[in-house]
C-alpha cells in the first residue's frame, strides 16, 4: 500500500479535516489544526506531502521521526499540529489495513468504555446535564471583566461564589474542574486557588500560562487541589520539565497539537512514572475525538476526556454515550466514517481567535 494524495478541507465551525488516500482505496482520517491559523496549518500539511506520497503508511513511527527530525526547525504549535493530524491519519490507515482498531496496535484496551466530561457547566444548566448522564464537568472562571495583573477581593469572591453555586447545584458526587485558561496572573492565581479549595474542584487547569513552569510548580506545591496543564505543550520534550518539577499532576496533551496518538502515548508513559493522570484536551472535531478515544483506551492512567461533539452531523455513526461514558469503537482504525452528505453545508470557515481588551484602559489582555 502506498500513499497517493493528501487532501485537507476546512470544516465549520473552526476545524480542518485531512484525508490521506492510498493506491488500495483505503483513506485515513486526521484532524490537524492550529485554531485561528487554519489556512497556515493546511499549508504546513501540504508541505509534508512530497515526503509522504509513495510511502507505506503503516510505518507510522518511522514517518513521524522523519517528518519531525528532517525539519531543521522542529516542534512548535504549527509544525507539530500539522504533524499530529497526519499521524492520526496514518494510524487510521494502519488499523484499517490490518482490520483492527488502532488501540489494538497500542497494546489493546485497558478499559471497556471512556469517561467524558461536559464543558460549559453553569449553575442553571448542570442539573440538566446530570440528568443526561454526565458525571464530570468543566467550567471557566466567572468574571465580569477580563482579569488584570492584580485583581480585587470582589473579583476573587465573585469567581469563588459562582463555583460554590455550581457545586451546590451538582452535589458532592459530581466532579467539576475549573479552567483558568492561563488568563489569571501569578499575582492573583494563588488567591483564587485558595478561595476555590473548599469546593474541591476535580482539577484546576492552567492557573497560569503553561510556559511559566516554575510559577506553575509553586502553585501546585501550595495547594492540595490537582493542577492540570498541557494543551499548549508539544511533544514529549515539552512535557518533561512539567513532570520533573511536579508542576502538574494532570496532563492534558492535545492529540491534534502535541504530536498525535503515539507521541501522546509516550507522554502518558512519562506521566505514569510520576503517578500523573492524563485528561486529553479536545475542544475540536469528531476526528480528533476519535483519535483521543483510541489513546484513552490504551493507557492505564487515563482520567477523563474533553469533547465538544460526539459526531452528530459529521459522522455516519456518532459515538454512543451512556451514563457519562462512550463505548469503545470496534471498527478498524479510528473506527469512524465521515457523513459526506451531512458535511456538504459545513465546508469552509473563517474562524478567528477572540480578541479581549481591558475594560478600564483598553489594553490587550488574555482571553
Amino acid at each position: 500500500m502506498k500513499i497517493t494524495k493528501l487532501e485537507t478541507f476546512l470544516v465549520k465551525p473552526r476545524w480542518i479535516f485531512l484525508k490521506i488516500h492510498t493506491d488500495e482505496g483505503l483513506v485515513g482520517l486526521g484532524e490537524p489544526l492550529m485554531e485561528g491559523r487554519a489556512l497556515t496549518c493546511a499549508t504546513a500539511v501540504e508541505e509534508l506531502a512530497p515526503y509522504l506520497i509513495g510511502q507505506d503508511p503503516t510505518r507510522v513511527v518511522h514517518h513521524w521521526q522523519a517528518m519531525y527530525r528532517h525539519a531543521f526547525y522542529r516542534g512548535g504549535p504549527l509544525l507539530t499540529s500539522a504533524l499530529s493530524g497526519v499521524e492520526q491519519a496514518l494510524w487510521d490507515l494502519a488499523g484499517k489495513a490490518l482490520g483492527v482498531p488502532t488501540y489494538q496496535l497500542l497494546g489493546g484496551p485497558t478499559r471497556d468504555r471512556i469517561r467524558i466530561y461536559k464543558g460549559g457547566a453553569r449553575p442553571d444548566n448542570i442539573k440538566q446535564y446530570i440528568d443526561m448522564g454526565f458525571t464530570a464537568f468543566k467550567t471557566g472562571v466567572a468574571k465580569e471583566h477580563p482579569a488584570r495583573i492584580i485583581e480585587s477581593m470582589a473579583f476573587v469572591d465573585h469567581a469563588a461564589e459562582h463555583f460554590a453555586a455550581l457545586r451546590a447545584a451538582a452535589g458532592p458526587d459530581v466532579d467539576i474542574a475549573i479552567d483558568f485558561h492561563g488568563a489569571i496572573s501569578p499575582q492573583t492565581a494563588k488567591l483564587l486557588v485558595k478561595a476555590l479549595e473548599p469546593y474541591q474542584p476535580m482539577f484546576i487547569e492552567e492557573p497560569v500560562q503553561c510556559q511559566n513552569v516554575d510559577v506553575l510548580a509553586d502553585i501546585a506545591h501550595s495547594t492540595h487541589i490537582p493542577i492540570a496543564t498541557g494543551e499548549r505543550l508539544y511533544t514529549k520534550w515539552g512535557f518533561r520539565e512539567v513532570l520533573e518539577k511536579r508542576a502538574a499532576m494532570i496532563l492534558q496533551p492535545d492529540l491534534s497539537h502535541a504530536g498525535g496518538i503515539f507521541e501522546t502515548r509516550l507522554i502518558a508513559g512519562m506521566a505514569e512514572a510520576y503517578y500523573a493522570g492524563i485528561a486529553p484536551h479536545c475542544p475540536l472535531g469528531p476526528i480528533a475525538l476519535a483519535a483521543c478515544i483510541q489513546l484513552d483506551a490504551s493507557i492505564p492512567n487515563f482520567l477523563a476526556q474533553e469533547h465538544t461533539t460526539l459526531g452528530e452531523g459529521y459522522l455516519k455513526e456518532p459515538f454512543t454515550f451512556k451514563d457519562g461514558y462512550v463505548e469503545l469503537p470496534t471498527k478498524p482504525g479510528l473506527g469512524i466514517e465521515l457523513d459526506e452528505d451531512a458535511l456538504a453545508d459545513k465546508i469552509d470557515h473563517d474562524w478567528r481567535n477572540p480578541q479581549s481588551y481591558d475594560a478600564f484602559d483598553g489594553s490587550v489582555v488574555d482571553w
